[in-house]
């Protein structure tokens, strides 16, 4: 299963970016779907995700408020708005799909994973 994820780049601080995830329906239209980032040197972590239905979503703490994660399941596609981007969240971003229709903070709970886009924030 291949997840395209697209809408990363160079911004400054204060911008804001919005990002693409391409699921296939078969594996992602009854699933949770989440976005993870991985700053170099660490470890990747969860930003967000999405219930199957949109109708619940999860946030970590150092991004609510500033994101929103959305899908759009016409085009099997789900996105995550960043704004007032920061520094910090410079990282490689990652969008997976859930084993569930209902999945949170954990990265054992995603079965595929997307080959990431680069998010660059300069201050």
């Amino acid at each position: 299963v291949q997840l395209q994820a697209s809408g990363g780049g160079l911004v400054q601080a204060g911008d804001s970016l919005r990002l693409s995830c391409v699921a296939p329906r078969r594996t992602s239209s009854n699933n949770a779907m989440g976005w993870f980032r991985q700053a170099p040197g660490k470890e990747r972590e969860f930003v967000a995700s999405i219930s199957w239905n949109g109708g619940s979503t999860v946030y970590a703490d150092n991004v609510q408020g500033r994101f929103t994660i959305s899908r759009d399941f016409a085009k099997s596609t789900v996105y995550l708005q960043m704004n007032s981007l920061k520094p910090e969240d410079t990282a490689v971003y990652y969008c997976a799909v859930s084993r569930s229709s209902y999945s949170g903070r954990e990265m054992t709970s995603y079965n595929y994973w997307g080959q990431g886009t680069q998010v660059t924030v300069s201050s």
